[in-house]
């Protein structure tokens, strides 16, 4: 029976971790092998460049905490308070995080895209197919919110986007306050 090896997923959390504490560009494919205990040949069996593989743990963030997601913005919590959770969870996170790291590190989309977009296309459309995602999640909130007359959006998805665009996830309390502030502005 051939051998089961979880190399992939070693090298998509590495590549994530290291992008995440440091920079994309810091972070070098030695690097990403080190950190997941394999060979550079492992690295080229799975994934042709280090763009791929970024792409790849990206993904593998998002299918991650894809479930969470779903939880957060179930049908069965009225929709303005599916809000209050998502913050509230993305506040509470951002904090754990900065009392593990010592930093803050903030949304490993915002900023491994913000640091490559203009460069690599693989990253960038990954990226934007994620915050997509996201924002569909926040689009079908203030849709349910408009049908019941809590809020006036018209058009909710021109509605999530704005809400989304209020959303630095750079600092926990910063953070919190400023999309609470924008919150408050969609609930008028």
């Amino acid at each position: 029976m051939p051998r089961v090896s979880d190399m992939k997923k070693r090298l998509t959390d590495a590549a994530l971790d290291l992008m995440w504490e440091n920079s994309y560009g810091t972070t070098s494919v030695d690097a990403i092998c080190e950190r997941a205990g394999a060979k550079k040949g492992s690295f080229y069996y799975f994934f042709k460049s280090k763009s791929e593989l970024t792409a790849a743990a990206l993904e593998a963030e998002w299918n991650k905490n894809k479930a969470n997601m779903d939880a957060l913005f179930s049908p069965t919590i009225p929709p303005l308070e599916r809000f209050d959770c998502y913050f509230e969870h993305v506040h509470d996170r951002l904090a754990e995080l900065q009392q593990e790291c010592g930093s803050i590190l903030g949304c490993p989309l915002l900023s491994i895209g913000s640091e490559v977009s203009t460069q690599d296309k693989v990253v960038r459309d990954t990226v934007d197919r994620i915050f997509d995602r996201k924002i569909k999640y926040f689009e079908s909130a203030i849709r349910d919110a408009h049908a019941q007359g809590v809020i006036e959006a018209p058009d909710p998805q021109a509605k999530a986007k704005m809400l989304f665009a209020c959303y630095p996830a750079h600092s926990p309390r910063p953070a919190f306050k400023t999309t609470s502030n924008c919150f408050e502005t969609l609930r008028k």
